[in-house]
């Protein structure tokens, strides 16, 4: 993980680029529990979308899981480089694995994400249960 992003409990990853403006990912957490990914479907350029909305598909050789909106805004990028190369999301998946930049509608959003250290506890949480 990495301290520049906030993250979802759906296991996003968000990194603000300023101006409004965020990249949206998923998480290595995700990329464990999908294994190897195999195609990424990613949301249309101009989309809106809203926090919980569907965004993307990601599917694997394990299981299909939908992506979500963490923010409410407009989709101004999408990494096409997924549609030829979906490996990227278990090679980088906080790099060249990212899915989309949305503008934000609502900024105020962001405060509701979880820190870097939140998320480290919350997956703790998760593996913790799936041990008991």
């Amino acid at each position: 993980m990495t301290e520049d992003r906030l993250y979802s409990k759906d296991h996003e990853w968000i990194l603000p680029l300023g101006e409004n403006l965020v990249r949206i990912g998923i998480t290595e957490y995700a990329v464990k529990q999908l294994g190897d990914v195999v195609y990424v479907e990613v949301p249309e350029v101009d989309a809106e979308v809203s926090v919980g909305g569907e965004i993307g598909t990601v599917e694997s050789i394990k299981s299909a899981s939908e992506i979500f909106s963490p923010v409410t805004g407009i989709i101004i990028a999408v990494n096409e480089e997924l549609e030829d190369g979906p490996e990227l999301v278990n090679a980088s998946p906080f790099d060249e694995g990212w899915f989309a930049e949305i503008q934000l509608e609502n900024p105020i959003e962001l405060q509701g994400l979880l820190t870097d250290e939140q998320y480290k506890t919350y997956i703790a949480e998760l593996a913790a249960e799936e041990e008991a």
